[in-house]
């Protein structure tokens, strides 16, 4: 995935959000790096994201970090994601699927629907 999602255009459409004083922020690049690998991990927690990260040599190589250099703090993360836009996200939802189907990563021939067995409750005590 890191030679096929071009996410440099980030730069343009976050570059008002960011300021040119104090200590520099996440790379909107790796940030929402680290939200797809949430996303696609199932990991909704900025803390775990992190740790999960630092502990995987892929994911470090997808992020473009060394495996001794230290990942954003979450904080860092959680403060990034109060000050992006919800129309920020959709546009990069949408550039990120038209990346996927122009590789043919997503073709649209198959679909895939997840679903658990449940075993139904004998009888409700009401309690």
């Amino acid at each position: 995935m890191k030679e096929t999602l071009d996410l440099t255009f980030l730069y343009e459409h976050t570059k008002e959000l960011y300021g040119k004083t104090g200590h520099p922020s996440i790379d909107p690049v790796v940030f929402f790096k680290f939200m797809l690998i949430g996303h696609l991990e199932n990991i909704t927690s900025a803390r775990k994201l992190v740790e999960h990260c630092s502990l995987r040599i892929d994911m470090l190589y997808f992020l473009g970090y060394n495996i001794d250099e230290p990942l954003p703090w979450h904080s860092t993360q959680s403060r990034t994601r109060q000050i992006y836009l919800e129309t920020l996200f959709e546009l990069v939802f949408d550039k990120v699927f038209s990346l996927c189907v122009a590789k043919n990563m997503v073709t649209g021939r198959r679909v895939a629907i997840d679903s658990a067995l449940l075993k139904p409750m004998l009888t409700w005590k009401g309690y």
